[in-house]
């Protein structure tokens, strides 16, 4: 069930940056997950073709390292991804790759989503959801609640068992109005805090972030057999068009 009824949210036309996170080392994955073929099409091709068809999306930012810069640029020429208005080298980590991302958007855009490449499988709906939900809250991050027992380690040992009903999975794109997600990330990095996500860094400053629907489909690309599960899921969807 919804958290909260989206739908009749937005009277305007929104102008929503994305930054696609596209950088890393892939060191578990053992090669570059991104442009790994995930039934016939890069893993990095299925997030920017979905970006590309959403309505409130304005612009597509892609942060890469520079050896990957003209890799991406064919591929978004391959795939007519027309909304991508620049390639920029990322930092040493995801925190300055993603303040490298924002730091390009256009000045008039209202939103800011910022993406992991290695999601293949959002959906329209889990960004569009996110974007009317920071469009009236300021800052949201789609999320699935916790399956499993979450326990806070000390060490070696377990200190603390957090409430499982009240603990959710982060997933993107998390969406952000301009100024609150770079004033978040350049705080962050001035400061250096290790930061997981975006929203942590929000949330760092004092802010709450609304939470939407997320999806066990959208899954992170980590490992070879997470490849294989987002294999499985895009064969069900398939399966579920032709029902």
């Amino acid at each position: 069930m919804p958290l909260f009824d989206l739908s009749a949210l937005v009277t305007k036309k929104i102008r929503c940056s994305a930054v696609i996170v596209a950088g890393g080392s892939s060191t578990r994955f053992g090669s570059d997950k991104l442009f790994v073929p995930l039934c016939g099409i890069p893993v990095l091709a299925y997030s920017l073709m979905t970006f590309e068809t959403c309505d409130y999306i304005s612009e597509i930012i892609v942060v890469t390292e520079s050896e990957k810069i003209m890799q991406v640029a064919e591929l978004c020429d391959k795939f007519n991804i027309s909304k991508v208005t620049k390639v920029v080298c990322g930092g040493a980590t995801r925190l300055e790759s993603a303040l490298s991302g924002v730091s390009e958007t256009e000045k008039k855009c209202d939103l800011i989503a910022v993406h992991d490449g290695a999601r293949p499988l959002v959906t329209s709906k889990i960004i569009e959801d996110a974007i009317n939900a920071a469009y009236k809250y300021k800052a949201a991050v789609p999320g699935i609640p916790a399956r499993d027992t979450i326990k806070i380690l000390s060490g070696s040992f377990t200190s603390e068992t957090p409430d499982r009903a009240s603990a959710w999975c982060a997933q993107t794109p998390q969406v952000f109005l301009p100024e609150l997600v770079k004033g978040a990330l350049t705080s962050a990095l001035q400061k250096d805090l290790s930061v997981s996500d975006d929203a942590s860094a929000v949330e760092m400053l004092g802010f709450s972030v609304f939470v939407t629907d997320g999806s066990e489909e959208n899954i992170k690309i980590t490992t070879p057999l997470d490849l294989k599960f987002a294999e499985c899921i895009l064969a069900e969807r398939r399966e579920r068009m032709t029902i």
